[in-house]
């Protein structure tokens, strides 16, 4: 890595309180099953409503791939079922009760068949990311390559070195079986500090990448490294995520627990803590919120949205004083202020620091507001996700659009390519 790939980003700031000292470990009361990210999914509800189930436990499965089941991450009973129009999951609602956990069989995880159908039936499927495009991969894709993050670059993220403290071997085992699902490599990206110990055993390639932001970035880190295509699938995965399949594979029981970072102005205090997926986010931060209205997002402030349950992916949430309604305009006011009209971006030394100097800012400013898909391709649309251009839309302020912008294109390359 050399010195301008190392030293490129930026470092934002946002203000927030000092963090508690204390690291504890909090089940909530309640918890949510939530599809992840990516267009709503058709399953097939394994569960009703009073059903106890165990942690781990199937509740739901999808409907045009039956071998991928959505679990329970805490023991309880089922509060609520909400599906939307056509069978597609909303959330299924679940409260506390007893501490029952449910047990694999691992015995034919040896062969990449045996551990697919694993990693689908423990529910560690939906924790893999496929780029382009995002969302969960297909049941039978085969990427040409594996990402694996190891830090995390975005401002309020957790300690990773923390995160995987005393998990080496489990690391390691993860690592071994992502290996067996691709032909190509796996890359276990992470900085200097955030190393872990004894890596060097583990079948993957380490890339080191600089502190700032975006450099942590999978879809950066995909770019430079192993580009993604509509035929040529690469997909990335944190590194808890792999220590917990590598313990799966040895215990026969996924651990749900993560370790997550809150943050923000809303605060009295800051803190780390582990907790589950789908973990209630009003209970995590109901000692920590300074008097006053708030708004909490699943998510950093870069990238996160306003929500009441942790995320799949999500390793932080963001509390935030609420904004104060101001008084509304005359509809006439209102409609000539907003009118449509054309708000040129002028790519800057800060955009080209945000795209991590990894993405000519003035091209790609261009083909995006142009609406053009094949220069977009060409300069690694397909590698990157919203959540990777965040950071830019961010610099540009009130003028970002690029996250819609991505978006919008990738849905419309998926759209012509693959459906």
């Amino acid at each position: 890595m050399g010195f301008w790939e190392r030293t490129a980003g930026l470092v934002p700031r946002f203000p927030g309180p000092p963090e508690l000292s204390e690291v504890p470990e909090i089940t909530t009361e309640e918890a949510v099953v939530r599809a992840p990210s990516g267009p709503p999914l058709r399953v097939r509800v394994l569960v009703s409503e009073g059903d106890t189930v165990a942690r781990g436990q199937a509740v739901a499965t999808l409907q045009d791939a039956p071998g991928i089941q959505l679990v329970a991450p805490i023991s309880g009973m089922v509060a609520h079922v909400r599906l939307l129009p056509g069978k597609k999951l909303s959330e299924i609602v679940l409260f506390r009760a007893g501490d029952a956990v449910t047990k694999h069989d691992t015995a034919s995880a040896a062969d990449a068949s045996g551990l697919r159908r694993l990693m689908m039936a423990s529910g560690f499927w939906p924790r893999l990311r496929q780029r382009p495009f995002g969302g969960m991969p297909a049941e039978t894709e085969v990427p040409v390559a594996i990402l694996v993050t190891g830090s995390d670059t975005r401002p309020g993220a957790p300690n990773a070195k923390r995160a995987l403290e005393g998990r080496t071997k489990s690391l390691q085992r993860g690592l071994a079986a992502l290996s067996q699902l691709t032909e190509g490599k796996v890359f276990f990206c992470t900085t200097d500090a955030d190393l872990p110990d004894d890596l060097g055993k583990a079948p993957c390639q380490v890339i080191l990448h600089g502190v700032r932001h975006p450099q942590g970035s999978a879809g950066i880190l995909c770019h430079r490294h192993c580009p993604a295509g509509v035929g040529s699938p690469v997909w990335d995965v944190r590194a808890e995520d792999v220590a917990d399949l590598g313990e799966l594979l040895d215990t026969g029981v996924l651990p749900q627990m993560r370790l997550i970072r809150i943050s923000g102005e809303g605060l009295l205090h800051g803190q780390s803590l582990r907790t589950h997926l789908g973990a209630d986010i009003r209970q995590l931060t109901r000692r920590l919120v300074a008097p006053g209205p708030v708004e909490t997002f699943s998510g950093g402030l870069l990238d996160g949205r306003r929500a009441s349950w942790l995320g799949i992916p999500d390793r932080q949430v963001a509390v935030v004083p609420a904004q104060s309604r101001t008084t509304a305009r005359h509809w006439l006011v209102d409609a000539l202020v907003h009118m449509p009209r054309p708000v040129p971006i002028i790519p800057t030394a800060a955009l080209t620091q945000a795209l991590g100097a990894a993405l000519p800012a003035a091209p790609l400013v261009r083909a995006l507001g142009a609406g053009d898909e094949e220069g977009a391709q060409r300069l690694g649309l397909l590698s990157l996700l919203e959540e990777d251009l965040a950071l830019a839309d961010y610099a540009l302020g009130e003028k970002g659009q690029i996250m819609a912008q991505v978006r919008c294109l990738l849905d419309r390359i998926h759209k012509e390519n693959v459906e």
